[in-house]
């Protein structure tokens, strides 16, 4: 392999400076950030707006966002995975401010429906309908799906579930709740004990093993608590209840209410044109302001000498060429098995056969363009043309693949070309490589829209248009060999200048904001020349909960 200057004009695409001027800093020190997802520019811009360190990004994609990006067809945009923007953390929430501020006029459903929304007060607040880098506030409104009726989400115990699900199960529901308080499993040792726990054995298996199952694709005694632990703590039927009756005397605004459980929030913040917007948008400010990023590039290998990383080797994939990069920091949210394997001197064994144990499940998104639904709107809640008001749809029914359903109408009116239209995500979770996987986009869509037809949301003749879309390593999963997982950080820890961020940079199932803060962290300590890592690792965990609590009286989610 060639080793080549890490300046080389060739390299950086004509950019032949040893150092960048921007605003008065002058920048000496660079720092490689493998990942261009929302942990990986993150970092870029805080690096460059509060330190004199050079960010540059290599992501191996042709695009920027990561799973957080927004893809266009034929006019029509979509959301991979969805993503709400709404956190507990204040930092965040400014941070997203600052990059596209909040409306402060209605957007096109507001005006049609004269819907009534938090809007900001702040001087030369956008109009979402005259300019395209704004926040919109949107309504969160998320149900089950199931024996072709819906279902509150989070689930309640009121009248809409006891009329669908009848007395008997209702009762058998409630008995099993009480149970599992009165009596709860002392020592949870898998997803299934951490559900039971919160909602009772009956309720758990009637509105929660089935769709887990399709995420994770093995059963949930087999998946490690900590799942449950990322993405619900603090839910559970009692605080579902409480936040119900809350809901009668006040109102959201704005989505940054702290005191509520991300899945209990009412209102959210939205790009007008989605997540992709937002990063897209970051990362022409990371390039305006003298940071780099190389698209199509992958990182395949670290050198370290002694403890700390030296360089990195870094393929150009649309040439094939190989060349060597140093710099004096580097940031990693790469999937954390990819990492460690490409680290030399070889990690030690005990942690290369963790990694290699490491499991991850993959995402397939069909999106459909449908004339019509076939269910109608039956709540009290507005929508144009009469469609359900739902921005995600959870398929609890174990007969078909079908996880989730977005309506992307509803998160965001520009997303859609044609409002008389409906726009729909298809979600299904599977193995890179498996038979789902490999199926042709004909044969994906094909199965899309008979499944989509046998549950009852709509009819065949009513679908114009459909395109399937892969999205490898969506989500770290927690089996495997998840539970030897502290080898690994022990490992990457003792590796001064090498920080660890995001979803798949840590092998946590974090969401947006926590992948945010992650990254915040990591040039938090580069800014103050520490080498710990614990601040980083421990956004989303109880420590974390506790401590931002007495800070700001808020937390990240």
């Amino acid at each position: 392999m060639e080793r080549k200057n890490p300046r080389d004009p060739a390299f950086l695409g004509g950019r032949a400076a040893d150092r960048t001027i921007v605003k008065g800093t002058m920048r000496t020190r660079d720092c490689i950030i493998v990942g261009g997802g929302p942990a990986g520019l993150t970092a870029a811009l805080e690096l460059l707006e509060t330190t004199d360190v050079r960010p540059v990004i290599f992501e191996s994609t042709g695009h920027i966002g990561g799973i957080a990006r927004t893809i266009d067809h034929k006019g029509n945009r979509i959301d991979v995975g969805g993503h709400r923007f709404y956190s507990k953390s204040d930092r965040v929430m400014e941070w997203w401010n600052r990059i596209l501020p909040l409306q402060g006029f209605p957007a096109r459903d507001d005006l049609l429906l004269n819907r009534q929304v938090p809007l900001s007060t702040a001087p030369d607040s956008p109009d979402p309908e005259k300019t395209d880098k704004v926040m919109l506030v949107r309504r969160r409104h998320s149900r089950i799906f199931h024996r072709r009726k819906f279902f509150d989400y989070p689930v309640t115990l009121g009248f809409g579930t006891v009329s669908g699900l009848g007395w008997a199960q209702t009762a058998r529901i409630g008995m099993s709740y009480l149970n599992a308080r009165i009596f709860p499993i002392q020592d949870e040792k898998s997803l299934e004990d951490f559900l039971v726990n919160r909602f009772g054995r009956e309720l758990y298996r009637t509105f929660f093993r089935d769709y887990t199952e399709k995420v994770w694709g093995i059963p949930c005694e087999r998946i490690d608590p900590e799942w449950g632990v990322q993405r619900v703590k603090g839910l559970s039927i009692s605080k579902a209840l409480s936040h119900a009756l809350q809901r009668l005397v006040s109102r959201n605004s704005g989505g940054s209410r702290k005191d509520t459980e991300t899945s209990l929030i009412d209102r959210f913040r939205y790009p007008k044109f989605g997540p992709g917007q937002l990063w897209e948008e970051v990362a022409r400010l990371v390039e305006d302001r003298g940071g780099e990023i190389h698209r199509n590039h992958r990182v395949t290998g670290l050198r370290c000498e002694g403890t700390r990383i030296v360089d990195v080797t870094v393929e150009n994939l649309l040439t094939g060429a190989s060349l060597t990069r140093e710099a004096d920091y580097f940031l990693s949210s790469m999937p954390v098995k990819d990492l460690i394997l490409s680290l030399s001197p070889p990690a030690p064994l005990v942690v290369r056969t963790v990694a290699e144990g490491l499991r991850y499940r993959s995402l397939v998104t069909i999106g459909l363009l449908v004339d019509k639904l076939a269910v109608r709107n039956e709540t009290r809640i507005e929508t144009l043309n009469g469609i359900v008001p739902d921005t995600w749809i959870y398929i609890q029914d174990g007969g078909v693949r079908l996880g989730r359903i977005q309506i992307f109408n509803n998160w965001s009116p520009y997303l859609v070309r044609d409002g008389k239209t409906v726009w729909l995500g298809l979600e299904y979770f599977c193995d890179e490589g498996d038979d789902f996987w490999n199926l042709s986009d004909r044969e994906l869509l094909e199965l899309a829209i008979e499944e989509l037809c046998r549950i009852g949301i709509a009819g065949q003749a009513d679908v114009r248009d459909g395109v399937a879309i892969r999205e490898p390593k969506a989500y770290p999963a927690y089996y495997g060999t998840y539970d030897r997982f502290p080898l690994i950080r022990k490992h990457v820890d003792t590796i001064e200048n090498l920080f660890l961020i995001g979803r798949n940079g840590m092998h946590r199932y974090n969401n947006m904001d926590h992948a945010m803060l992650t990254a915040m962290a990591a040039v938090d300590g580069i800014r103050t020349k520490s080498t710990a890592k614990d601040p980083i690792w421990s956004v989303n965990t109880e420590k974390e909960h506790l401590e931002e609590r007495g800070r700001s009286a808020g937390k990240p989610r």
